[in-house]
């Protein structure tokens, strides 16, 4: 590829933080869950599975029972988003801002990966009595 010489219009898909992904037969979102994508690259709730990649949080509730692959999609926004902190050895504390928590569920972060069992939320951007802000780009 040559360098550019003018000025060149790259095309921003949506406002860059929302996306809409298709979900795979059979598959519920419910609004709020955080989000991955699985293997066979569709939208998962999000669970400790550690292949999937977490994409963001659902903005809204998406069922798609007794459909195909495909036939639903759920819109998914990327950003901070304060979710359920683990227990007892996998606890997030305030050591861990700036550093890779990991998914535990739908709702929930831990501090670990459990032994690569669990795949990354995305950074610990604060954590307070309600839970850990996660920052999922």
């Amino acid at each position: 590829m040559a360098t550019l010489t003018a000025a060149r219009n790259t095309v921003e898909k949506l406002d860059g933080k929302i996306r809409e992904i298709p979900l795979p037969a059979n598959g519920i979102i419910y609004a709020g869950s955080l989000v991955q994508i699985a293997a066979s690259g569709y939208a998962v709730k999000g669970a400790a599975t550690a292949a999937n990649v977490a994409v963001g949080r659902a903005e809204e509730t998406v069922d798609n029972t007794g459909g195909a692959n495909s036939a639903k999609s759920i819109r998914v926004k990327r950003g901070i988003f304060r979710f359920n902190n683990s227990a007892s050895t996998d606890l997030i504390g305030r050591t861990e801002i700036g550093k890779t928590v990991f998914v535990v569920d739908e709702e929930t972060v831990a501090k670990t990966d459990n032994s690569s069992a669990r795949p990354a939320a995305g950074k610990c951007f604060d954590v307070d009595a309600q839970g850990v802000w996660v920052e999922i780009l």
